[in-house]
């Protein structure tokens, strides 16, 4: 305008007068708007034009021009420097397609050489314990087993140790980065996948245990182990919901609260007066006086572990919080994602260890067996069935709505995840999985971060599809070896029953144990019934986890496809929590990035995200043409 100071020309105004003779139609000036916002910063911010908007209508104004050209154009049929002209990825297309088949066998081997180490160390882990019992004849002491699994109890405490700051960070700057109204639809689409998947499983198992009948005949030769704990159902389900509201974080990060029933002293007389009268076991009285849990006298106590549910409801609210904040709550959100980021990172270099942590799992815990006979013996149908089970609810069920609702075969999204089932199947724990259940899910099946530090943490705690089934298995199979007749009823009463065991079950090693015996006092069993499958449980407490980490990493993947509109219209920067449409290209390390031309699907930039793939294209098609 006459008379107004024009500001003094930036560098981005040299470069474009440098380049104005390549630019075409509309891409000319959203293109120098592009270059505007990143070189002159300082400039009026009337200005400065909306990076995103600019340069994706500059790309679509190329677009045009390009297919518009008799010499770019789709299907001109020209070849040599031409053909190519204002196509930037024509190129390492071109050399993609002229690779060898050796060149393609080492790039796959490259990509995916942890995932064959992970297998690798199962495979080794197997082989090893095989060749240690195989060489004496002594049974092996536990010092010895300690001895051995020594590298992978330190792979296992290094994964537990990540626990506790990932899933808070991930909780808060995934429910923090989104909507109110997005996060709650992506939870609800998360908790009806958890009730479909969980119920489908209890059936199933129900459906098997009843056709096969594994606990026909009696439980003699069956040998019992282990120490069981009183509780009944409705103390189980108020220490859930009571978990659900820590009184003190602090607390909340080491120990769970339980209650405890004490038996009185009438009872621990008459118990003691039928063991030494008839030696028989204590636990399984039907003479002398009841055992009535609800007449016990009630205690509290905490138990040494993580109290995750806890600590997932009070993240989802500060996260919900901290989004509602806006711009007061922007610190504090930067920085949970700022740590999220970190202890991923941290997480990277830990699951290199895995394939030898792994192993040494693997090789101590079969040491620990004491032998096949009773897996294939005495327990063999027992163990068949929820084998059997867990086979179809994992590799049928789970991937068949996988593919129904997603149009997509799952063959290699699972495949992505072996380094997760794997850690899962060495660590016998969702929660000690989760970190590199994340990390295969976010960098190999690109799900996008807000989906799955929303959604694993949460299925991790409460969506534990192995356990329900082994759960609903158990309780019948150990009706049928006590000759108990089940009603319709009966079996509708274990399988809801089975349902709320498995969200409370911990995310820990045997923690269906514990609810077993909530699904035991249904059917009116004796808890120390529990010990009839203490033999096979460590074993099949592998695929039970095997089963969940499945299932919640599935589900991730499901919910990421079915809000993945609401998640393109709230695009968002990774590493500093803010949203695409507030982000403004400037200063000098934005057009370091711009010359790499790095993006991530439309995205930020991989090495700065403050620059977007459009904004690299355009930039790319000014300086090469």
């Amino acid at each position: 305008m006459e008379g107004s100071e024009s500001p003094a020309p930036g560098p981005g105004d040299r470069l474009l007068q440098s380049s104005e003779s390549h630019q075409h139609g509309e891409s000319s000036g959203k293109g120098r708007a592009a270059w505007h916002a990143v070189f002159n910063p300082d400039r009026p911010q009337n200005q400065v034009q909306h990076v995103r908007s600019a340069s994706l209508k500059g790309r679509r104004g190329e677009q045009r021009s390009r297919s518009s050209s008799p010499e770019t154009g789709v299907g001109s049929g020209t070849k040599g420097s031409s053909a190519t002209k204002g196509r930037p990825f024509a190129k390492p297309i071109s050399r993609a397609l002229n690779m060898s088949v050796t060149q393609k066998v080492v790039g796959c081997l490259r990509s995916n050489v942890l995932t064959i180490l992970n297998i690798a160390g199962v495979f080794s882990g197997v082989v090893l314990a095989l060749a240690l019992r195989s060489s004496r004849e002594e049974k092996w002491t536990q010092r010895e087993i300690v001895y051995v699994g020594f590298v992978g109890d330190l792979f296992l405490r290094m994964l537990k140790c990540l626990i506790l700051p990932l899933i808070v960070s991930s909780m808060i700057s995934a429910v923090g980065s989104l909507d109110l109204s997005v996060s709650g639809r992506i939870g609800t689409r998360a908790i009806v996948y958890y009730m479909t998947t969980t119920v489908s499983a209890v059936i199933l198992g129900i459906i098997l245990v009843l056709t096969i009948h594994p606990g026909e005949g009696s439980d003699k030769g069956i040998v019992r182990g282990g120490s069981v704990r009183h509780v009944t159902t409705a103390d189980m389900l108020m220490d859930l919901i009571r978990n659900l509201f820590p009184p003190n974080l602090v607390q909340a990060c080491t120990a769970q609260y339980k209650t405890v029933l004490t038996p009185p002293a009438d009872y621990l007389e008459s118990l003691a007066n039928m063991t030494n009268s008839n030696g028989t076991d204590a636990g399984n009285m039907t003479a002398g006086k009841p055992k009535n849990l609800y007449d016990w006298k009630m205690s509290s106590d905490y138990e040494d572990a993580t109290n995750i549910l806890g600590l997932v409801v009070f993240s989802t609210v500060l996260g919900i919080t901290l989004g509602r904040m806006g711009a007061k709550g922007k610190p504090l959100l930067n920085f949970f994602v700022s740590m999220s980021e970190a202890v991923m990172m941290i997480t990277g270099w830990v699951v290199w260890l895995s394939p030898v942590g792994v192993m040494f799992l693997v090789a101590s815990k079969m040491l620990e067996m004491e032998s096949w006979e009773v897996m294939l013996g005495q327990l063999g149908m027992y163990f068949f069935t929820v084998m059997i089970g867990l086979f179809i609810h994992g590799f049928v069920v789970l991937q068949l709505i996988y593919f129904i609702v997603t149009r997509k075969l799952p063959f290699r999204y699972v495949g992505n995840l072996s380094e997760a089932l794997a850690t899962a199947f060495a660590t016998s724990s969702s929660s000690a999985t989760l970190p590199v259940a994340l990390k295969c899910l976010e960098e190999k099946n690109q799900v996008d971060p807000r989906v799955t530090r929303f959604v694993m943490p949460i299925g991790a705690t409460i969506n534990m599809d192995g356990t329900a089934l082994y759960e609903a298995v158990a309780a019948i199979f150990i009706s049928q070896v006590r000759g108990i007749h089940l009603t319709m009823g009966n079996v509708v009463a274990v399988s809801i029953t089975a349902t709320a065991a498995s969200i409370g079950a911990a995310g820990i090693p045997q923690a269906g144990i514990v609810t077993m015996v909530m699904v035991l006092d249904t059917l009116g069993l004796p808890a120390e019934d529990v010990s009839l499958i203490m033999a096979v449980d460590w074993f099949l407490d592998r695929f039970r986890t095997f089963t969940n980490v499945l299932g919640d990493s599935l589900g991730a993947g499901i919910v990421h496809h079915l809000s993945r509109h609401e998640l393109e219209e709230m695009p968002i920067e990774p590493a500093s929590g803010r949203r695409e449409s507030d982000i403004e290209l400037d200063g000098p390390l934005a057009g370091a990035d711009l010359e790499k031309g790095e993006s991530s699907n439309g995205g930020p930039s991989s090495r700065n995200p403050n620059v977007t793939s459009a904004a690299v294209e355009v930039e790319w098609q000014s300086t090469s043409m």
